[in-house]
């Protein structure tokens, strides 16, 4: 076990990575090795609830290593990048209290960089007037989106769902675009990261399938189906994590099982694509290794980039 737990600024250890490439295993294998806690950096994964088709880890392994930043808000509850990396601080206090190394774990981009990117104190806006803002904006595609955020900050145009959401709303509402308050507000990262890249290559395909496979046999359909029936509305943020607005009609009747199987698997490839594009841009000129946990020896490699060995 690893006695020297504190919050080392220099020395914060994350494992990322598109989604099913095996980034948990990869975690709960070094966790357990050097007594470290789990921080979820996975915006699916903070709703209670939602467990099936967010791969939550199970109540064993969660007994096996704490893990922190699961299971945080109710279905209907939004949240910021910029409250993850605020709860994520105090967490990583609450491991390292425990005696253990914080070992942050998951896929969504957005999180890592609100974290680890240059500091922003975003304007505060009217809470009404965000929720009109989100009720007229929730069920448009992604190409509008685009398209509202070309004309309102263009900088933030290439930028996924939730960012272009956040982009447009801050536009609209504060007369500011999102991006130039960035450049003129920006305070220097408070934490530095070394980054385990977990990638298995071209066989992330037939993981995916593998994956949602294993989650429908383990009744993905019942999870949705009971979810709904307990009055999660629609329009629940947490309805937005891959796959469940499909499972959702699966279970409603509106798509067979078949096809919408067919269409979780497409939508979760498209999502990896996306990580993968992030990741590529996003951490160039970071301190990155890579993993391909399919790979033999895979355990020594993690190991080596544990200790900080460059050989890794």
């Amino acid at each position: 076990m690893n006695s020297s737990a504190g919050l080392d600024a220099s020395s914060l250890r994350v494992i990322c990575g598109p989604t099913a490439a095996g980034k948990s295993a990869v975690a709960l294998w070094l966790a357990e090795r050097h007594g470290a806690a789990i921080l979820s950096a996975d915006s699916r994964q903070i709703y209670r609830g939602f467990d099936i088709g967010t791969a939550k880890p199970t109540a064993d392994e969660r007994r096996r290593v704490p893990h922190f930043g699961i299971d945080v808000l109710d279905p209907t509850e939004r949240y910021s990048a910029a409250a993850w990396a605020h709860d994520a601080e105090r967490w990583m206090a609450d491991a390292a209290r425990e005696g253990r190394t914080p070992l942050i774990v998951g896929g969504t981009g957005f999180y890592l960089r609100a974290l680890f990117g240059p500091l922003f104190d975003e304007p505060a806006l009217d809470a009404a007037r965000r929720a009109g803002v989100a009720a007229a904006l929730h069920a448009r595609p992604v190409a509008e989106l685009r398209r509202w955020c070309d004309a309102l900050d263009p900088p933030r145009a290439h930028l996924g769902r939730a960012q272009l959401l956040r982009a447009i709303e801050v536009a609209l509402l504060s007369g500011r675009r999102l991006s130039d308050l960035h450049r003129e507000h920006a305070r220097p990262p408070r934490w530095r990261a070394r980054y385990l890249l977990v990638d298995p290559g071209p066989r992330l395909a037939d993981r995916i399938t593998a994956r949602v496979d294993d989650m429908l046999a383990a009744g993905w359909v019942d999870e949705a189906r009971q979810l709904a029936a307990g009055g999660v509305p629609g329009s629940a943020p947490a309805w937005k994590a891959s796959g469940y607005g499909v499972m959702r009609r699966v279970a409603e009747g509106a798509e067979s099982l078949a096809h919408g199987r067919e269409l979780v698997i497409i939508e979760t490839r498209q999502y990896a694509k996306r990580q993968r594009t992030w990741f590529r841009h996003q951490l160039k000129g970071e301190s990155v290794t890579t993993l391909d946990p399919g790979q033999a020896g895979w355990q020594r490699d993690a190991d080596r980039w544990w200790r900080g060995d460059e050989e890794a």
